[in-house]
This record gives C-alpha cells, structure tokens and sequence, in this order.
C-alpha cells in the first residue's frame, strides 16, 4: 500500500475566524469565501499546490456547533490525511484496532460563476484519538475541483506548498511510529527526531520532555522561488 497524502492543516481560530482572517490577507494570502459547513462550523482556506491550510471556526458570539471541536483551544490543531476511498480507510483503521465512526459526509456550499455549487467530501474520524493531543481524520474529496480554484491558488507573497509540520511530543518514538501506522508510511530516525515522510510532505516529531501530550507547534511553508519560511498563524 501506497502511502497516504497529507490534506489539510487546521488553524482553530474559534470564534474569531471573522476578526482575524484579514491578518493572513494583510500577509499576502488569498483567502477563499467564507463558508458554513452542513455541521455548523465556518471556514476559510489557504489553498496550496497539493494541501491546504483550513482556517476554522463558528461565527462570532455563538455557541460553537461541532461537539468534537468546542474545546479545542486557538491556534495549530487537526492533521488531515487524504483518502481515495472513505470506507477502505475505514475498515483499515479498524483492522488495526482504532476507534474509528463510521464515514461522515461533510458538505459546504460555495458561489461559482454565479451559481451555487456543493463542495463534498467523505470523512473518518476517531471516536477516541490515536494519538493524545492530536486531532487526526481522514477526508476524501468527492469535489476536488470545489477546492483547488486557480485563482485562489494564487498568493502575493508565493506561498506555493506546505513542505513540513512539526509536532512535540514526549514519547516521539511511539507518536511517530503510530502516524506511520495510520498513514501506511515509515517511521525514520535522526538524532532525537522522528520523521514521517508523506507524498508532498515530511511530519517531523520532535523530543520535548515538557510536553505532556502531543502538540502541533509549527508548519513550514515553501513559496515558489523555493524559499522556506515558518508560517505564522499570527496569533500572537
């Protein structure tokens, strides 16, 4: 089996998604609409070549409608993997012993040359996390073409490709080896780092004694002269 590519990187913004989305566009971003998913939160999104970074949230002064993502505090969050097919990622995950629901449709309107289209997408989540700290789910995009638009794949500042997530963790070992597992990928080491390499791009674990649970603490961004920088979520 082939190794699974990475989809999306969440950035919860809670309900501030509003308010702070101009931030990435005074950085050069170009942000798509906003728009309201079937389960009631918001998003906005950074596309990249292959990946994007999902800037997520529930509208302002409101309870938040998404269960899973009420407590989830602002900033990096959820690791998204992509699937080809929903139901096989499914029943490979429960052959493994996770606990995974049942595929879930996920759907969210959008305006296109003055019609409204539905962008899909088949998703598996966890009912307990694999991995303590971490959001992971598994999306297969049944409208690919809703998502990645040329003219949103466009950025002023030449934000092409997400080439690395970083992830801290107290036991990196065992964090890496359980992302390979879920992934279908290996798990390599360097010095006291962990690194999954993926399709489009490398998950690297790194030792953090202080860290009680896994925690994603940065993402670095390539443009398209191949310069690489660290994105800035711009919450601070």
């Amino acid at each position: 089996m082939q190794p699974l590519a990475f989809d999306h990187l969440v950035l919860m913004l809670r309900d501030r998604l509003t308010e702070l989305a101009p931030r990435f566009e005074q950085d050069g971003y170009t942000l798509t609409d906003l728009a309201i998913h079937n389960l009631g939160s918001i998003n906005r999104l950074i596309t990249l070549d292959s990946t994007y970074i999902e800037l997520l949230g529930w509208p302002e002064n409101k309870p938040p409608a998404r269960k899973e993502i009420a407590d989830v505090p602002q900033g990096l969050d959820a690791l998204v993997f992509r699937t080809e097919n929903a139901q096989q990622t499914f029943d490979y995950l429960k052959s493994r012993q996770f606990a995974v629901n049942p595929v879930q449709r996920l759907e969210r309107p959008l305006e296109l040359n003055g019609a409204t289209h539905m962008a899909r997408f088949d998703t598996v989540r966890f009912s307990v996390q694999p991995i303590a700290g971490l959001r992971i789910y598994f999306c297969q995009h049944l409208t690919p073409e809703h998502v990645w638009m040329e003219r949103f794949m466009r950025h002023d500042n030449g934000a092409k490709s997400l080439t690395e997530i970083v992830i801290d963790a107290h036991q990196p070992e065992s964090v890496a080896q359980t992302l390979a597992t879920l992934t279908m990928a290996s798990a390599d080491k360097n010095n006291n780092d962990y690194t999954v390499t993926l399709p489009n791009l490398s998950l690297r674990i790194r030792h953090n004694a202080v860290t009680p649970e896994a925690k994603v603490t940065g993402a670095l961004l390539a443009d398209n002269k191949g310069v690489v920088q660290r994105f800035d979520t711009r919450l601070s």
